[in-house]
């Protein structure tokens, strides 16, 4: 009797395997996270379509953007009243926001980068960095690697990517304010657990910053539906589900000194635009 249930179970899963039907994936979480544990908080109206997320001295002073406006917003957690902004550069489709300790960049789809000079007072603008490559490209994450003084941009959809299962990550140096000509280095897409089965098998990352203490960098990766952990040399390392009823747009990732987590989500016409906050429990 018990070798027959044992047949049949096998028989159902090959059966549902065989119909197309996806079992229910187990959710995993780095070391340290639970990514099915977290605090939600609601963005205001004006940050719908936020693009990334930097931590600034406490949870009243998140920063971020909007992917249309040129606008840096100042975003607390719990406040009632409306953020303040200020305007950087004209319209266009801005996607991550880095801070250095000194400087504020701002990366554009197209590989741009804006340095902010005068943020938080009236009379806020910006120099432009362009690309130094042709060809077409959509970049939308990048952190700031302390060690080499690097902001690392990494590709979601570049030309020189397409069909190779490599995602290229170049660097712009901060003492020369330029990108290197040639790339920093290659995530290679066999080497990501999960890639295959995502909802696009070309690795597609949204947003990324470096873990304060395991100094390692976290990318989340809206398309996938994944969070990916690599070292700061591009060698991944793990990879864990984002749920789209958790996650439904993870569009930045920033983190606290303690290792606290904070994962932005933007808006559409099915979800409001949030932030979910994550503890960390260090093993002793």
């Amino acid at each position: 009797m018990k070798m027959l249930l044992q047949a049949l179970i096998v028989m159902t899963l090959i059966s549902c395997d065989a119909l197309g039907i996806k079992r229910k994936k187990t959710q995993t979480s780095p070391a340290g996270y639970n990514l099915a544990q977290y605090e939600r908080f609601k963005v205001r109206e004006s940050l719908q379509e936020i693009s990334s997320l930097v931590f600034y001295r406490d949870e009243d002073h998140f920063m971020a953007n909007n992917d249309e406006q040129g606008k840096v917003f100042q975003v607390g957690l719990r406040t009632k009243t409306a953020y303040p902004s200020w305007k950087f550069g004209k319209g266009g489709d801005y996607e991550e926001l880095v801070y250095t300790g000194k400087d504020w960049l701002v990366l554009k789809s197209n590989g741009t980068i804006f340095r902010i000079d005068y943020l938080f007072t009236d009379t806020t603008e910006s120099t432009q960095y362009d690309f130094p490559r042709s060809g077409k490209r959509d970049m939308e994450a990048a952190y700031y690697d302390i060690q080499r003084n690097q902001m690392m941009v990494i590709c979601k959809s570049c030309e020189e990517d397409k069909g190779q299962g490599l995602t290229s990550v170049y660097a712009f140096r901060l003492d020369s304010m330029a990108y290197l000509p040639d790339t920093a280095f290659r995530i290679r897409s066999k080497d990501i657990p999960g890639l295959a089965e995502s909802p696009s098998k070309h690795f597609r990352p949204s947003g990324a910053a470096v873990h304060p203490i395991e100094k390692r960098v976290y990318i989340v990766a809206s398309v996938n539906e994944l969070l990916v952990i690599t070292d700061l040399q591009g060698n991944v390392q793990e990879a864990h589900h984002l749920p789209r009823k958790h996650f439904s747009q993870p569009e930045g990732i920033s983190f606290a000194a303690n290792g606290d987590m904070y994962i932005s989500n933007e808006g559409d016409d099915e979800y409001t635009a949030d932030i979910l906050k994550f503890k960390y429990h260090p093993k002793n």
